[in-house]
């Protein structure tokens, strides 16, 4: 990870039974807190953002308000936590975060 955004001021540490949201992302776990997605990284904190584009296909299931899954406030947008995954609609699709 060349570059990333420290979210300082993090006396929290996340791990489980911590009491936020643990979501499985690639080499790592992000954890939902204060309406940011956060990661653990050479002993700080990092903003978890997406690396790119990629298009979550064959999503059936619209997210909204009642859908039955979480929701996270994630700058212009909200993230929806799907099966284990972080969606964004996105020009008539979903995206994976």
């Amino acid at each position: 990870m060349a570059e990333h955004t420290q979210h300082n001021d993090h006396d929290h540490a996340h791990g489980e039974g911590c009491g936020h949201v643990a979501i499985p992302h690639g080499d790592h776990v992000d954890y939902v807190h204060d309406g940011h997605i956060h990661r653990e990284h050479d002993g700080h904190w990092d903003e978890c953002e997406p690396a790119g584009h990629t298009v979550h296909e064959e999503h059936p299931h619209n997210h909204g308000e009642g859908c039955g899954h979480v929701a996270v406030p994630h700058g212009d947008h909200v993230d929806y936590i799907h099966d284990g995954h972080r969606h964004a609609a996105h020009d008539g699709h979903w995206d994976e975060h």
